[in-house]
C-alpha cells in the first residue's frame, strides 16, 4: 500500500517543480535553513542514492511551512528549530548545525525516542499513529521527520533513483511465461 495517494503524490511533487533553481527561502532564515538541512541529512543521508540535501528537501519544507501550514503550525515548527539550538547550547555548547556529528545524531535519537513515548502515553499498549493525536501533542520533531520523509519520496532523486517508480512505465511485457518458480522464461 503507498504512503501517499497518486493525487497526493503528484501534488507533492509540483511543489518540487515549483522549487527555483537557485535557493530563495521564504520562511526559514539562513541558520533555520542550514538546520533543517542538516537534520533532513541525518534523517535520510546520501549513501549509494541521494540523500536529503541533493533532493533539496529543506527548501521542500521551506514552502511547506510557509504556504501549506498554518501559524500555529508555523510556530510550532520555528519554535522546534529555536528549542533544537537552546539545547544543543545547553548540553554542548553550540548550536546544533555547530555541533560534532556524533552529537547532531546524538540528539536527533533523542527526539525520535521523545516520538515513541509519546507515541505509548497517548494509549498505553497500542501502537496510535501521532497523526490521530491531539495537535498539541504532535511536536516539531514529527513534523520535520514527516516533512522530510515526503519532501524526499516525492522528489525526483527520491521517487526516481531510490524507489525506482515509474509514473509512465518504459516497457510492457505483455503476455510473459511464467515457469513453476514464478519467474519469467
Amino acid at each position: 500500500m503507498p504512503l501517499l495517494s497518486h493525487s497526493a503524490f503528484g501534488l507533492f511533487r509540483q511543489v518540487h517543480e515549483q522549487l527555483p533553481t537557485s535557493p530563495a527561502l521564504k520562511t526559514l532564515n539562513p541558520h533555520q535553513d542550514a538546520t533543517v538541512t542538516t537534520l533532513a541529512e541525518i534523517i535520510i543521508p546520501q549513501t549509494d542514492t541521494p540523500g536529503a540535501k541533493e533532493a533539496r528537501v529543506n527548501e521542500f519544507i521551506d514552502v511547506i511551512v510557509s504556504e501549506w501550514y498554518d501559524a500555529q503550525e508555523r510556530s510550532i515548527f520555528l519554535k522546534g528549530l529555536a528549542d533544537l539550538d537552546a539545547r544543543c547550547r545547553d548540553l554542548f555548547a553550540h548550536d546544533f548545525v555547530d555541533c560534532a556529528a556524533k552529537q547532531q545524531v546524538q540528539i536527533v535519537t533523542e527526539l525520535d525516542e521523545g516520538l515513541t513515548r509519546i507515541r505509548e502515553a497517548a494509549v498505553p499498549g497500542t501502537t496510535r499513529k501521532l497523526h490521530r493525536l491531539n495537535p498539541e501533542e504532535v511536536n516539531f520533531f514529527y513534523m520535520m521527520k514527516q516533512l522530510t520523509l515526503v519532501g524526499y519520496y516525492t522528489s525526483e532523486e527520491g521517487s526516481e533513483e531510490e524507489l525506482h517508480y515509474e509514473i509512465i512505465p518504459s516497457a510492457h511485457g505483455g503476455c510473459t511465461p511464467i515457469d513453476k518458480k514464478g519467474s519469467e522464461t
